[in-house]
């Protein structure tokens, strides 16, 4: 067996980088500049926390808080993460709920935004959803156009999501279609802008 010809990689015995060099920000008033195609979806751009109800056939309904933060780094997609807790009845948090993290790109034609939105969104439970919709003012719906599951998940088979800014809240609307039910109201919220 001969030595490797164009000998060890160029990192393999590098110092450490310096930490991450750019800003991604959820507040217009700093970092880097708005990428013109998220013009649409600047509404959304922020910190949002609210509280909820959820339920689905399967299970009692819940309440629950949850924060979402969508930010960006001067390219054209929007960073999406979002966590959430149950409420007792006191609202008080009981243990943490769903998170999900993904990414919303405006479609683009000849380097310009369309009113159309694709949108990828993973969870720690193992789905991945590949959403399409369309913007219209302060509106965003998407449906699935594909779910992706792991070996252990949950028999999710689609979704719907209803986003609006109403009187300067977020609120949506979410449908599952999960475990032999069809298209069901699974969550909704509002959520007020806590930055950005």
């Amino acid at each position: 067996m001969t030595d490797n010809p164009l000998g060890p990689p160029p990192w393999l015995n590098a110092p450490p980088v310096d930490p991450y060099p750019f800003e991604d920000t959820h507040d217009l008033r700093v970092g880097p500049d708005l990428h013109p195609a998220l013009l649409a979806l600047l509404p959304y751009i922020g910190e949002w926390r609210g509280r909820g109800k959820g339920g689905y056939p399967t299970i009692e309904d819940f309440d629950y808080g949850q924060e979402i933060r969508i930010s960006h780094d001067g390219r054209p997609f929007l960073h999406y993460q979002s966590r959430a807790w149950i409420l007792d009845e006191e609202s008080k948090p009981v243990r943490p709920a769903m998170r999900e993290v993904g990414w919303l790109r405006p479609v683009l034609e000849d380097g310009r935004a369309t009113d159309e939105v694709e949108a990828l969104i993973t969870n720690p439970t193992g789905i991945m959803e590949l959403y399409l919709g369309r913007v219209n003012g302060t509106q965003l719906e998407m449906a699935t156009d594909a779910v992706l599951r792991t070996s252990t998940a949950k028999e999710v088979t689609a979704g719907h999501r209803l986003y609006g800014i109403v009187e300067g809240a977020l609120l949506y609307a979410q449908d599952m279609a999960a475990v032999g039910h069809g298209l069901t109201p699974h969550l909704s919220a509002r959520l007020i802008r806590v930055g950005g």
